[in-house]
């Protein structure tokens, strides 16, 4: 496993996104995960599933010391005394004593950012949460969460694949030092359509999808959190560190690019333009 060095932490460069995966099956899922070599697991109060993260943690019986694990707040609980609320709530949910990464999910319309930012940053001191991030923000929400409010934020999560590049997000979040994680990497499965990414996994005895991890993951500063409830898949997304792409194949993937954003939704913030 790869991992990236983001403000002295070290991250895995692949974890596993956990959306829908619930009750027995998604535990059985989760389970496997971590069974088969992932370390860095993504959750969210939204998910409905903490409580299956959680299990499936436990029944690994992997030190927590050696997991990276992530949850999110929802934007209408963002308001401080929700903040910390939510947070022991997730906590319990998860039977752990913190979590590593405690994102915001969501941008709130209500709330003063600063007042959220601020909330989080007690979770961080009280040792419920050993990082505070952010998920996505634009680079307005960005420079306003770091320049006017002062945030030490470790992360910023976004939808980032072939199909969708983020190179304003990107550089915001590579100057201020951040992780950028990439949801949705393999686009909801049209990565696999993308005859440039299946001719390039021939290349390398790849598919198509391990192509698209692959090239995010060489970029620096950049975590991907493919999400699948199938084994076989989830083990294929984790084999992706016996390849290297060239230049040329990394830069004909970013061609690809037709920002074909796939979460966009009423309460989106107002995206950076194409």
């Amino acid at each position: 496993m790869k991992n990236r060095m983001i403000k002295g932490v070290s991250v895995p460069a692949i974890g596993l996104g956990t959306f829908e995966l619930t009750g027995a099956d998604g535990i059985r899922a989760i389970r496997a995960a971590i069974e088969a070599g992932y370390r860095h697991i993504d959750t969210a109060i939204r998910y409905g599933n903490e409580r299956e993260v959680g299990q499936a943690i436990r029944d690994s019986g992997i030190a927590r010391d050696e997991l990276f694990v992530t949850t999110k707040i929802w934007f209408d609980n963002l308001a401080p005394e929700k903040v910390a609320a939510r947070t022991a709530e997730s906590l319990e949910r998860l039977q752990l004593d913190h979590v590593d990464l405690l994102l915001v999910h969501w941008p709130s319309r209500e709330t003063p950012l600063g007042e959220t930012l601020a909330a989080f940053a007690e979770q961080r001191a009280g040792g419920r949460t050993r990082l505070i991030g952010v998920s996505n923000f634009t680079t307005a929400l960005l420079d306003e969460a770091i320049r006017i409010h002062g945030a030490d934020l470790f992360a910023n999560q976004v939808e980032y694949h072939p199909f969708m590049a983020q190179p304003r997000v990107m550089k915001a979040v590579r100057d201020a030092g951040m992780l950028m994680t990439a949801y949705l990497p393999l686009a909801r499965g049209a990565v696999f359509q993308s005859e440039l990414l299946r001719a390039i996994g021939a290349r390398h005895g790849k598919s198509a999808g391990q192509v698209a991890l692959r090239w995010l993951i060489q970029q620096d500063g950049v975590a991907a959190i493919p999400r699948s409830s199938r084994i076989e898949n989830i083990r294929a997304n984790l084999d992706v560190f016996d390849f290297e792409l060239d230049p040329e194949e990394m830069r004909r993937i970013a061609g690809l690019d037709e920002h074909r954003r796939l979460c966009d939704f009423a309460w989106s913030p107002a995206w950076d333009p194409a």
